[in-house]
């Protein structure tokens, strides 16, 4: 992040803008909104400068900056479209103590202008580090239309209304109170009765609030998925959000982190294969001790917790210590895989099983009906299988697989970093080694990606693929 975004306060003080032609009119749109003081010095200025200098919405100086002018400023514009002057002017600014930006000058400038949403009080600002200004407006014609044109009249009588809802308790209470005004209370309010309506709402939610016994600790047991944040659900993106305490496996990547409020408490209680890891006891009794106090738990475990995810272990902690809880699934790794090479885990005249394996419990692992899976129309999603690898491909040929039946790895599903590795069954822990994994990676035994079965079927080669596994 090069430039740290802030909202400065520019109630009574002095703007600069040097220059009074088109180019600065585009900035004097915008300050004109604020509560500043807006100075603009040139030569032939603009109709428009001197309209909005004749109704007092601004002091028009007929004339270059020169030194002394942008002393007290707070922020000073360059907008001569004249290199030359602009550097002038800049120094100026500079020397006085003012922020100075050149339009259209993003190196020299020591601030930029983000798009704005304005639903004043609410203020939402869009910035892309000068790389995308058209990316920037397009985002804000979309928030623009999500956000109602009341909700600078919610914003405002909400802010009048802060000092009587100070007698809440800081906390889950507080927010609770201010979650149902602005998340529908509010609103309804004022299209049925207007502003009075709104005041009478907020005290009948003041009233509940006082009125109901605190919220008792609840976990929620929340699947993340591969990785990627745009596969979380809404209710998992929900829950996340509304979160006091933050309980996160290793694999939980932190752009989903980021979605949690800053003030929860985000704690990582990593459980990963082959490495340091929490003990499953002790993140068991963090969770019972947050919610015991009260907090709203989001236990959060990459892919779905009912798959490889010790799901039962936890519920039955919370059982035992009277602990509510709720499941939320998410996408497990084998779903994205399989998205992700364009093919689908079930087809009909292939497979209509699909079994779901783990390498990591060898015991476990080594039980398997290995015959069972190794006839042509099996396939297999085999989560932490990258070390047992020789061991998969020895008991598969062992009992029949054919030795080019399809397989295929992905590390870091969804993910920027994700990596595709096709291979076949004989060839598979070479070329996994090969790869020099290090992240999660799943294999998927019997599939290879739509790409590579487009560009080799024919109907000679179909009996073969069939009975590879690819069909």
């Amino acid at each position: 992040m090069r430039h740290f975004p802030i909202f400065l306060n520019v109630v009574g003080r002095r703007i600069i803008v040097s220059g009074a032609g088109e180019c600065a009119i585009a900035k004097l749109r915008l300050l004109l909104k604020t509560e500043a003081h807006i100075i603009v010095f040139g030569l032939e200025a603009e109709d428009q400068v001197r309209a909005w200098a004749s109704t007092g919405k601004l002091t028009l100086v007929e004339r270059a900056l020169e030194i002394g002018d942008a002393n007290g400023a707070a922020m000073l514009y360059a907008a001569n479209e004249d290199d030359i002057e602009d550097a002038r002017v800049a120094k100026i600014g500079h020397d006085a103590g003012a922020l100075i930006n050149i339009v259209d000058n993003l190196e020299d400038s020591e601030f930029i202008t983000p798009a704005i949403v304005d639903r004043d009080p609410v203020t939402i600002a869009i910035g892309t580090e000068g790389a995308a200004p058209v990316l920037a407006r397009r985002i804000k014609a979309d928030i623009e239309e999500r956000l109602p044109a009341s909700l600078g009249i919610l914003a405002r009588i909400g802010q009048a209304f802060r000092g009587r809802a100070d007698m809440l308790p800081q906390g889950r209470i507080r927010r609770d109170f201010w979650s149902r005004y602005y998340e529908g209370a509010g609103d309804a309010a004022l299209q049925t009765g207007g502003e009075k309506a709104v005041n009478d709402a907020l005290n009948d939610l003041l009233t509940d609030a006082i009125e109901t016994r605190p919220r008792e600790g609840h976990v929620s047991l929340i699947g993340t998925g591969p990785g990627d944040p745009e596969l979380l659900t809404l209710k998992a993106r929900r829950l996340l959000h509304e979160a006091d305490v933050v309980l996160h496996d290793q694999l939980v990547p932190q752009a989903i982190l980021e979605l949690a409020r800053r003030e929860a408490i985000v704690i990582e209680v990593g459980k990963k294969g082959y490495g340091p890891s929490w003990k499953q006891d002790d993140i068991n009794a963090l969770m019972i001790k947050h919610a015991a106090k009260g907090a709203q738990v989001a236990r959060l475990k990459s892919g779905d917790p009912a798959i490889f995810g010790r799901l039962d272990e936890e519920l039955d902690a919370l059982d035992e210590a009277a602990i509510s809880f709720d499941i939320v699934p998410g996408i497990t790794s084998a779903s994205a895989a399989a998205a992700t090479i364009g093919t689908s885990l079930t087809r009909r005249g292939r497979n209509s099983a699909l079994r779901i394996l783990t390498g990591r419990e060898v015991e476990g692992f080594a039980e398997h009906d290995w015959r069972d899976l190794a006839k042509q129309d099996s396939v297999a999603a085999i989560y932490m299988g990258v070390r047992a690898a020789h061991f998969l491909r020895g008991r598969l040929l062992m009992h029949g697989a054919h030795s080019e039946t399809p397989v295929t790895a992905i590390e870091n599903v969804s993910r920027s970093d994700q990596k595709i590795i096709s291979t076949t069954l004989a060839k598979l822990p070479d070329t996994l080694n090969a790869a020099s994994i290090t992240g999660p990676a799943i294999i998927l035994y019997g599939l290879c990606p739509r790409d590579a079965v487009a560009a080799s079927v024919t109907l000679e080669d179909a009996p073969e693929l069939y009975s590879a596994g690819a069909l």
